[in-house]
């Protein structure tokens, strides 16, 4: 049971002029694509191939780098391209905003903790927006291709948003302007789409 790369929710050019064109046909296409194809190497003939990636992604401490790796790159990028949408940027309504409110005391705050967890991880790596054991919204950065989901992660929880800060993610637009990036793409992002995954979560 191979993992396959889905595809995109809407046209490559969709999200433009935030996030290019360009880059969404290679970070989806090419990165992505090696993500799986890797992770589909690194699992073949073991029992990892019979389970799904959240699955192993909350067991990722049994596994070896090539699947930490690899299976963190799929599941990561699998969540990114659902909450990016060319009619986002519009602030979160109903629970999850009153959960905002409650955890960082405004939308605006929680987005500047965001934007400060993508700008200073050092090196490649991901925001995230998750909750909890007990139900609490948390942001967190974690490196390279982990995320909160990991039974090794610093910050434990669901994500339901993430925030790709790999420089293939911005750097044909942005350049080394990672802070750039992180502010443009808060108009692609779909907040009925977190908040959709925050009900589940819940």
């Amino acid at each position: 049971m191979a993992f396959t790369l889905t595809a995109l929710p809407y046209a490559f050019d969709a999200l433009e002029p935030h996030i290019d064109k360009l880059t969404m046909e290679i970070h989806h296409d090419k990165h992505h694509q090696a993500y799986v194809d890797n992770l589909n190497k690194a699992i073949a003939g073991t029992e990892a191939e019979q389970l799904s990636i959240e699955d192993i992604v909350k067991n990722i401490s049994k596994y070896p780098p090539a699947v930490r790796n690899n299976g963190g790159g799929h599941y990561n990028h699998s969540l990114f391209w659902t909450i990016l949408s060319k009619d986002g940027g519009v602030p979160p309504t109903g629970e999850l905003a009153t959960a905002i409110d409650a955890a960082f005391g405004s939308f605006d705050e929680l987005k500047k903790k965001l934007q400060e967890a993508g700008a200073t991880r050092f090196g490649s790596g991901w925001a995230w927006l998750s909750v909890s054991a007990d139900g609490k919204l948390q942001v967190s950065s974690t490196p390279n291709q982990d995320n909160p989901l990991f039974d090794i992660a610093e910050v434990k929880g669901t994500p339901i948003l993430g925030i790709d800060v790999w420089e293939h993610a911005y750097y044909l637009k942005y350049q080394n302007k990672r802070p750039g990036y992180l502010e443009e793409i808060f108009n692609v992002i779909d907040w009925k789409k977190v908040a959709e995954r925050y009900a589940a979560a819940k």
